[in-house]
C-alpha cells in the first residue's frame, strides 16, 4: 500500500511516523510505504525528506495524484478544502483516508458521499481514539449484554488550549475556513464514532453552542474574529431495544485543564462501564449486587492489531494513530475480520446531519427531529 499526503502539517507528519513503525505489527497482512508528501510550506517539506522511503516532494497536489506509485491519499486540509481536495482523489482513480469532518457542512459531505460511492474507491474518515484498549473493552461490555437496560450515555471531547485568549487565530476558528460548525466539525467525530458504531442514531437533538472568544491576536499586531463554535453540548436520544435512552455528546475546545480528553460512559441496569484517555490505563467497571461497586481495571497494552510491544506496557497517540492505520489497511485489503474498523462515509454524513441539526436546535432554542 503505496501511500501520499496531501497537507504535511500535524496530521501528515504523524501519518509518516505510523508508516514509518509498521514493522511493529505482528504478521500483518500489508506493507505499508509513505511514498509522496505535498505540501505548500518549503520547511514542512524538508522535515519529509527525513523519511527515506518518500520520493516524491511537491506543492502540486494534482502531481502527487498523477502519480503511477501513489494508491492511497491522505488528505489533512483545511475544511473549506475538503470538497475539492477528496474529489480530485477520488476523480485520480485512488483510495482515501479523509480527515474528518468530512467536507465544510452537511451539503459538502453529500457531495463527497455520492461521490466515493459512485468511484467505487475505497474511502474513511479519520478516527483514532476508539482503537485504544479501554475504548474497546467500553464496546466489549455494551456488546455482551451484560449492562443490563441501558440508561444513558455520554461520549465527548475536551481540550483547553483555547482557555488562553492570546493564542493567535487559525482557520479553525473562523467560519469561512472551518464551517459554521465550528467545534463540531473539528472535535464531533471523535465523539460520535463509538455510539454510531454501536448504532446508537441520535432520533432528536437540543443543542447547546457557546462562542467564547470571539476575536483572538491576528499575529500582525492586530485582532481577528472567531465566529466559529468553542464549545457544544447535544443533548440527544437513541433508541436502544425499543427503549428511548439519553445520550449527551459533548465537544469542547474551553475544557478547565483538559489537555486532549476522549471519553466514553455507558450507564445500565445491572453495570456499567467508563474510560477516559485522562486515565488512559484504567477502565472503571460497574456491577449491580447487594453492594454497588464501581471496579477500577488496569489495562495494558491490548490493541485491536497485535504488535510487538508488551502487553504491560502503555499506550498514547501514536500508538491508536498506528492501529487506525492498519485497520484502514486490513479492512481495504479485506482482512479486517471482526475487529473495529475506520470511520465510514456514512458514519461521517450521519455526523454532518447531526451537526446540521444542532444548528438549527441552537438557532431556534427548541429540539429538532432526525430524519
Amino acid at each position: 500500500m503505496r501511500l501520499g499526503i496531501i497537507g504535511g502539517g500535524l496530521m501528515g507528519r504523524e501519518a509518516a511516523s505510523a508508516f514509518g513503525r509498521w514493522f511493529v505489527l505482528n504478521d500483518f497482512p500489508v506493507q505499508a510505504e509513505l511514498v509522496a508528501v505535498c505540501d505548500l510550506q518549503d520547511k514542512l517539506l524538508e522535515w519529509f525528506r527525513g523519511v527515506p522511503t518518500v520520493k516524491l516532494f511537491t506543492k502540486d497536489a494534482a502531481e502527487l495524484l498523477r502519480s503511477p506509485d501513489v494508491d492511497v491519499v491522505y488528505v489533512a486540509v483545511p475544511h473549506n478544502l475538503h470538497e475539492k481536495m477528496y474529489l480530485d482523489v477520488l476523480n485520480a482513480g485512488k483510495d482515501l483516508l479523509a480527515e474528518k469532518p468530512f467536507g465544510i457542512d452537511l451539503k459538502s459531505a453529500r457531495v463527497i458521499g455520492e461521490a466515493a460511492k459512485k468511484s467505487g474507491r475505497f474511502v474513511r474518515c479519520s478516527s483514532e481514539f476508539p482503537f485504544l484498549p479501554g475504548a474497546q473493552r467500553a464496546m466489549q461490555a455494551v456488546q455482551s449484554g451484560k449492562l443490563g437496560r441501558i440508561m444513558e450515555i455520554r461520549s465527548g471531547f475536551w481540550h483547553a488550549s483555547d482557555m488562553d485568549p492570546t493564542k493567535p487565530v487559525n482557520w479553525k476558528r473562523q467560519n469561512k475556513t472551518n464551517g459554521e460548525i465550528g467545534v463540531m466539525g473539528d472535535l464531533g467525530m471523535h465523539a460520535v464514532h463509538v455510539p454510531f458504531r454501536l448504532g446508537w442514531k441520535p432520533l432528536r437533538v437540543y443543542a447547546q453552542l457557546q462562542k467564547i472568544y470571539t476575536q483572538r491576536p491576528d499575529g500582525k499586531g492586530g485582532m481577528a474574529v472567531c465566529d466559529t463554535w468553542d464549545n457544544a453540548m447535544l443533548h440527544t436520544e437513541v433508541s436502544i431495544n425499543g427503549e428511548e435512552v439519553p445520550m449527551r455528546l459533548e465537544m469542547k475546545r474551553l475544557a478547565p485543564g483538559e489537555m486532549n480528553t476522549w471519553f466514553i460512559e455507558v450507564l445500565g441496569t445491572e453495570g456499567g462501564v467508563r474510560f477516559s484517555t485522562k486515565d488512559p490505563k484504567t477502565l472503571w467497571v460497574f456491577e449491580r449486587a447487594k453492594e454497588q461497586i464501581w471496579q477500577r481495571i488496569d489495562l495494558g497494552y491490548a490493541m485491536p492489531f497485535q504488535t510487538i510491544t508488551g502487553g504491560i506496557f502503555e499506550v498514547g497517540f501514536p500508538d491508536c494513530f498506528l492501529q487506525m492505520w492498519a485497520a484502514y489497511a486490513a479492512e481495504r485489503a479485506g482482512a479486517l475480520g471482526n475487529r473495529f474498523g475506520c470511520a465510514t462515509p456514512e458514519e461521517a454524513l450521519l455526523s454532518h446531519e447531526l451537526f446540521a441539526a444542532a444548528l438549527e436546535s441552537h438557532t431556534q432554542k427548541k429540539v429538532v427531529a432526525l430524519k
